[in-house]
Parts: structure tokens; sequence; C-alpha cells
């Protein structure tokens, strides 16, 4: 399996994850004498991220639409596309592509508040973009006016975000550049690549949705002998073995799937596992019963519980896909082209 199997339905609205209020723990304690003035102030005072937060970066252009802007960019250069932006910096971009993704994870973070009052273990939104900082003014505005809780932002004015992941305490970056995630996951940060296996897939806003495909579980097993077999020969294995470090134990997207899993059992603990908000799914296409259950173990050791298991033993895949709507896909066909692609850039 290639280690940015990652993916997530792209098709659909994507803003960002409103992080639900603190509890009062953690806000500063208010005086009853307290003027109005102090009261704005504290009002507009951003709280630090919570210490044990999941923080996921998300790229400009898959937190909005910016379909349009970017025709202008890439007809009329970099100065139109600014002016363009400050011209239109009251009016809102349209909703991205994963919106429901981010309805998602915003639900998982008001339940755990619920059953966990002043516990900082929640999600936690980074606008990570290129965007010149002039664009960010637009940003900020689209942001505020759709009433979301984004408060870190990093604009890096053309150059690459990817350096700056780290600073931010990034565990999981999701951008629709392959090349960027793959950057990203040989800096050692977990990474995903969205995109959409259905347009018309209706995602839930109510239930985070992750799914597993068995098969590359088990290949990723492999890969270290599919690589040494044929060294020499196909750069692409050569990357593979690369992101089966990233993969692998302790690797960035294990650790972010042990927190995942973290989250799940606190659900459980509560007696919600019918309830729980995060749901985990494992479709085995080509192996049997073997395969099915080498990947439950598999996904059983990074703390994680599987809820649904679907063996098809070669039956085609698409149609549960699209009936489960999983907002990420873990595959092994997206990181094989960022791999190929990451590849050919240099």
């Amino acid at each position: 399996m290639s280690d940015t199997g990652l993916y997530s339905l792209d098709n659909m609205d994507i803003c960002s994850v409103p992080i639900p209020e603190r509890s009062s723990s953690t806000k500063k304690t208010r005086g009853a004498n307290a003027t109005t003035k102090s009261t704005d102030r504290e009002k507009n005072q951003v709280q630090d991220k919570p210490h044990q937060a999941i923080t996921i970066a998300v790229s400009s252009r898959t937190l909005f639409n910016m379909a349009d802007e970017r025709a202008i960019y890439e007809s009329d250069g970099l100065e139109s596309y600014v002016k363009y932006q400050l011209d239109h910096e009251n009016e809102p971009l349209k909703k991205g592509l994963a919106f429901a993704l981010m309805k998602a994870l915003e639900t998982v973070n008001f339940r755990l508040l619920e059953l966990y009052p002043g516990s900082d273990e929640v999600f936690d939104i980074v606008l990570m973009t290129n965007n010149h900082a002039q664009v960010g003014v637009r940003l900020i505005n689209s942001i505020n006016h759709y009433g979301l809780s984004i408060e870190r932002f990093c604009m890096t004015g053309g150059t690459s975000p990817i350096n700056y992941l780290k600073a931010y305490n990034t565990n999981l970056y999701l951008s629709s550049d392959p090349i960027k995630v793959a950057n990203a996951l040989s800096e050692g940060i977990a990474a995903a690549t969205m995109c959409h296996l259905d347009k018309d897939a209706q995602l839930s806003e109510k239930q985070l949705r992750v799914a597993f495909d068995g098969d590359s579980l088990v290949f990723s097993d492999q890969t270290d002998q599919f690589s040494k077999a044929l060294h020499g020969l196909s750069p692409f294995f050569q990357h593979l073995r690369a992101f089966k470090n990233v993969w692998g134990p302790q690797g960035p997207l294990q650790r972010f799937l042990e927190s995942l899993g973290r989250l799940q059992k606190k659900f459980y603990a509560k007696n919600e596992r019918l309830n729980c908000p995060i749901r985990i799914y494992l479709i085995v296409k080509k192996g049997g019963s073997a395969v099915g259950v080498k990947a439950l173990k598999t996904i059983r050791s990074w703390g994680l519980d599987v809820d649904e298991a679907f063996i098809l033993s070669g039956l085609s895949a698409e149609e549960l896909l699209n009936k489960i709507s999983p907002h990420i896909y873990f595959d092994d066909q997206t990181p094989t082209s960022a791999a190929i692609a990451q590849c050919k850039s240099r």
C-alpha cells in the first residue's frame, strides 16, 4: 500500500472545522465589574491551541471553491488575480469541496465536549495557503461570513507552505495538489490528496466516516520485498518504500490514526459506541477472509475499531463506496500518482 493512500471525497462544499467554544475552565475569568471595553477585548482574544488538539491544515483551494479566481490567474497573471481578489474582498468565496467533512469534524468536537467538558482533545483547523497576505483579507472575510471559527492562518505569498506545517503542529495536511501532499509526507507530516469518488455523493455532516482498502493494507507489508526485487527497474517502488516509512510503525499517518482512535475510545468509554460520530469501514476488494482478518488486526493495532467490514472477493467496490460515502478513504491509487508526480518534477 502506498503511504499517501489517504484521500477524501472532493466534490462537496469544504469550509473549515469550527472549533466549539471552549468550556469555562479554558476561558479567562471575567470580573463582575469588567468594563464593556475589556469585555470586547476578551471576546476578540484568540485562545491558545488546545494542548492535545488534532490539528488539520487545509489549503485554501480545498476550503473554498476558487475555480473562477484560478482561471484569472492562469489567463491574466498574478497581478490581475490579486487585483480581482482585492476588488471582491467583501464578496464571500463559494464553499469548497469538502464542507461535509468539516461539518462532521465539528460534530465530533461538540459531542466530545458534551461528554468531556473542558477537554482539549478536539480537532483544530488551520488555513494553509500560498496566497499573498493581501488575498488573505478575502479569505478571512469569507470565513467570517460563514461563521467559521478558524483563527490560525498561514499565507506564504507564492512560496510553498510545506515548510511551515511543523510550526503549526500539523497532524494532517489536506490539499488538492498531489505534489504538495508528497512533499509534506517527505517532511514527516501526514498528508492527503483531496479528490472525489462520486461528485453526487451525499456525505454525512453528523458522522466522520473513514474507510480502508484492506487489500492495500496487506500489500503494504510486502512493499519491501517487492522494492528489493525490482530495485533499479522502477522508481515507483522506490517511492512506495519511502512512503511505507511514512505509513509504517510510528510514521505520521499511523500517528494520526492513533490519535483518531483515542477520540473513538473516548465515546466508547461513555457507552456511546452505537452513537459514536466516528465510523470506521474496511473494504476488501480482491482478497478473501484471510486478507480481511489480517487487515482488521492491522487497523486494531493502531488503536482503531472497525465498525463495518465488507469482503467482496472480486466484486466491484464502486457502488459500495457510493453507499458508504466516506469522507476519508485510504487506498493504494492516489499515493501512486502522487509518488510518480513527485518523481517527474525533479
